[in-house]
């Protein structure tokens, strides 16, 4: 998932005056128009308030339990629904040149020195014809030798257009998007981390989805670099990449199965495909929220295009190496997740989306930010009447809904990796390895109950914020 612009350290005003609370914000008819997201903070303590009095209320009441068993029942029979649905298969790659469409690739670097030439030739070395494909690398005022880098490669590489911007452009990752996106010449659009690897043979793969008329864009699996077979290292075995090896098996699974059963598809930045004429019909990329992956998504969805998600081929990325930088990293997917149901709860209600789309997205609004930030008040009203927690049913269908995903992903990427039947001790495998994924995921909860009370009393300003790439090796 890409981080677009957060400020980490800003301490100043970092409390505002209690009237900015009561900012009014601009209701968004139109999710094409991109304007200032104004008053988040006020709505993000408006719904804390009512998550922590609601699970108070709820404990106080005979037929509270009742409620969330009956809200349980409805969420199981959509988990259940997920689970048995059968994804699309990957239609067959691209193999008459007549049929080739135009792409062009995109990369907003900023201090990528130890990735960016292995980047360049291995995106300027795609099987796939060289007049069919360009690849553009905005360098975003970079600081290390970047840019002196790129100018070398484009004396090498055709397809490769450097793009630099000065130091006073702003929009982070989205702002370099948008700033080259008219230079453009590709029917789709894909965008890439500095740290991305793919196959040669990737976009041959990938883009034969896009024939679906209503596809708008695509997002292939993201996995772990490091916890690849042949990657000979200490990290390999470390927990954090272990943990993040599931979790991106896990995350395309239910991704996978939500697109099938009509639900949302969702985009994680590195190696999302956009058709173009999907994006501009969204208004390009959103400069004014720290995701653009996920504020894509839902702009997509609300102007009707549909997001696929595909398991293989996948993009390969460095995953980080201890809990700081994990804590540090999800939280800004946490907050940038958040965002969006604040910055379009409007159109939501309104089911612009269409009603299958819009109930998948209420269940995982509920399971990813109301569940973690109900915790708190369940764990200490549940203390103090000694009784069990509320929440319990819903957790406990949680847990079982991520077990089954990280087992699930885990073997649809083994099996699509090889055509053989897998053993008895690849099944263990998988199995362990899907079990240490679902306890890894439980830093979700802390994590998102931390971010959604931090949203409603600090305030956030726009700053270009990237993960460290030191450039992993095979």
């Amino acid at each position: 998932m890409s981080e677009n612009s957060w400020q980490e350290t800003d301490s100043f005003h970092e409390l505002e005056a209690l009237a900015a609370l009561v900012t009014e914000f601009p209701d968004p008819e139109d999710p094409k128009i991109s304007r200032g997201f104004d008053g988040r903070r006020k709505k993000a303590a408006i719904v804390f308030a009512m998550i922590w009095s609601s699970t108070i209320v709820l404990h106080l009441l005979t037929w509270g339990y009742w409620l969330i068993l009956g809200l349980t029942t409805l969420m199981s029979i959509h988990a259940a629904r997920l689970i048995l649905a059968r994804p699309c298969q990957l239609p067959k790659p691209i193999e008459d040149d007549d049929l080739f469409p135009t792409v062009s690739l995109m990369v907003a670097a900023k201090n990528e020195e130890a990735v960016i030439g292995r980047l360049v030739e291995m995106l300027c070395g795609l099987d796939y014809p060289g007049d069919r494909y360009e690849v553009w690398v905005i360098n975003d005022n970079s600081s290390d030798r970047t840019a002196e880098i790129l100018d070398e490669l484009a004396h090498h590489y055709s397809q490769l257009n450097v793009f630099h911007r000065p130091a006073n452009a702003g929009g982070g990752k989205s702002g370099a998007l948008n700033q080259v996106l008219p230079l453009t010449r590709g029917e789709f659009l894909a965008v890439f981390d500095a740290d991305a690897q793919v196959d040669r043979d990737f976009l041959r793969r990938v883009l034969p989805v896009f024939d679906r008329g209503d596809v708008g864009a695509i997002q292939v699996r993201k996995a772990i670099i490091q916890a690849e077979p042949e990657f000979d290292s200490k990290e390999s075995k470390n927990f954090w990449i272990q943990g993040q090896m599931a979790e991106m098996a896990l995350d395309a699974f239910i991704q996978q199965q939500r697109a099938a059963v009509g639900g949302l598809g969702e985009l994680r930045g590195n190696g999302q495909l956009v058709r173009r004429e999907a994006l501009l019909d969204c208004g390009g990329w959103n400069e004014e929220t720290i995701t653009d992956d996920l504020d894509l998504t839902f702009r997509l969805h609300l102007n009707q295009w549909d997001i696929e998600v595909v398991t293989e081929p996948a993009v390969y990325e460095e995953g980080v190496t201890n809990a700081i930088a994990l804590w540090h990293q999800r939280n800004r997917w946490a907050e940038g997740g958040y965002q969006r149901y604040l910055d379009y709860w409007r159109l939501i209600l309104r089911n612009r989306m269409g009603t299958r789309k819009t109930l998948d997205l209420a269940m995982f609004w509920m399971l990813q930010y109301v569940m973690p930030t109900a915790a708190i008040p369940d764990f200490l009203m549940a203390a103090l009447r000694h009784r069990m927690m509320l929440t319990s049913p819903i957790s406990a269908m949680t847990l079982f809904l991520f077990l089954f995903s990280a087992i699930g992903g885990l073997r649809r990427v083994r099996r699509l990796k090889s055509a053989d039947d897998q053993t008895l001790l690849e099944w263990a495998t998988v199995m362990v390895q899907g079990l240490r994924g679902s306890i890894y995921m439980m830093h979700w909860f802390a994590i998102v109950s931390t971010a959604t009370l931090r949203m409603s009393i600090r305030p956030k300003r726009l700053k270009w914020v990237k993960t460290i790439h030191r450039g992993a090796e095979d």
